[in-house]
């Protein structure tokens, strides 16, 4: 019984290449190196810098805002807006907007 000559199967005859494109196979998807293994790990790391720079900024900008702080009027400015807090004889008022007020529909 004659086997069917195939013009896609003939370079696998050849002991040299079939051995190539197993040992290119294995390189690629199963050994320990792999290619996979580099893309997770390429992706890791590119993620890992963006995050690097994303806190290097908040780092900067925390360093302005303790900066701000660290003067007296620095200091009671933000007192008197995060905290409400006030001088003696003195009276506040907070003002809300209807669109700054929180309600079901906004959250």
């Amino acid at each position: 019984m004659a086997l069917p000559k195939n013009k896609y199967l003939k370079p696998f005859k050849n002991i040299f290449i079939l051995i190539l494109a197993v040992f290119a196979i294995w390189m690629l998807f199963f050994d320990a190196n792999s290619w996979l293994i580099h893309h997770e790990l390429n992706t890791e790391i590119e993620d890992l810098e963006n995050e690097k720079e994303y806190y290097k900024k908040e780092i900067e900008k925390d360093k302005k805002d303790l900066k701000k702080l660290s003067t007296k009027e620095g200091l009671e400015k933000f007192a008197r807006e995060e905290y409400y807090m006030k001088r003696e004889n003195e009276e506040i008022y907070i003002i809300e907007y209807e669109d700054s007020l929180k309600t079901k529909n906004n959250e």
